[in-house]
């Protein structure tokens, strides 16, 4: 059993889809979670209360983490609210599609700033507390597109393998000091991204899927909370594809 008791873990984009069956996962074993959220306010309050209902600690937290200053102040708020930061899941971002001959250039910036760059915001504004403490889980949302590419996806998954890229670099930094970097690679998972997908696209995904079926959110929450948990204290640097084999 997984006991995440005492610790502390930030979400960023946690308001919705992944993001938010991860901080209910980790709330439900036992960290105390702050929601971070951009724009919806209201469905991050949900999520709060889901988690109080239940028993657990959470609050919400505004803030763009593609911007520095605003990655700091969050994490400054956690900081605030808890007292340490133990666990930090940089979930944040989303897709602009489009073949890159039509790709504008301002879409392609703006998924390397929220995909990529928001995670290197979090974590450079996480790690002086996590080297105080000497401890750290922090956990990168990548995509099998950062791993094989994805038609129609440069800038979603050029920022995808900077993330993985970004995870093992990191992690070879400071692992000395008690931080363990990793990342959890979904494949396809039904959320608000993907819902605009026309239907023969989507089953056109599931004959590459070994299972032959899509994943949950609650499949990838259940990655997420083992690489943020002591479970998995001799692993870092790694990359965990949940996929049902379509890898």
């Amino acid at each position: 059993m997984i006991d995440l008791t005492g610790k502390v873990a930030l979400v960023t984009g946690a308001s919705r889809g992944i993001g938010r069956a991860v901080a209910l996962r980790l709330a439900g074993l036992g960290a105390k979670v702050v929601v971070n959220f951009n724009k919806n306010a209201d469905a991050a309050n949900q999520v709060v209360q889901a988690i109080q209902q239940s028993g657990g600690t959470a609050i919400a937290v505004q803030g763009d983490v593609s911007k520095f200053d605003q990655a700091t102040a969050v994490v400054k708020a956690t900081l605030d609210a808890f007292g340490r930061l133990d666990i930090l899941v940089n979930n944040a971002g989303t897709t602009r599609d489009n073949l890159l001959a039509l790709m504008k250039e301002e879409d392609f910036d703006y998924i390397i700033a929220n995909d990529l760059k928001s995670v290197f915001n979090c974590s450079k504004a996480a790690l002086r507390q996590m080297m105080k403490q000497r401890y750290g889980r922090i956990v990168n949302m990548t995509s099998v597109a950062g791993i094989v590419g994805n038609p129609g996806q440069t800038n979603y998954s050029a920022a995808k393998a900077g993330i993985i890229g970004f995870t093992k670099a990191m992690a070879k930094e400071y692992a000395s000091k008690g931080i363990a970097v990793n990342a959890v690679a979904p494949g396809y998972i039904p959320t608000d991204l993907t819902d605009a997908l026309p239907q023969e696209v989507k089953d056109n995904i599931v004959k590459f899927v070994a299972l032959q079926r899509f994943g949950t959110v609650d499949e990838v929450a259940d990655a997420v909370a083992f690489l943020a948990s002591d479970r998995a204290r001799y692993i870092t640097g790694q990359t965990l594809a949940v996929d049902g084999g379509m890898v």
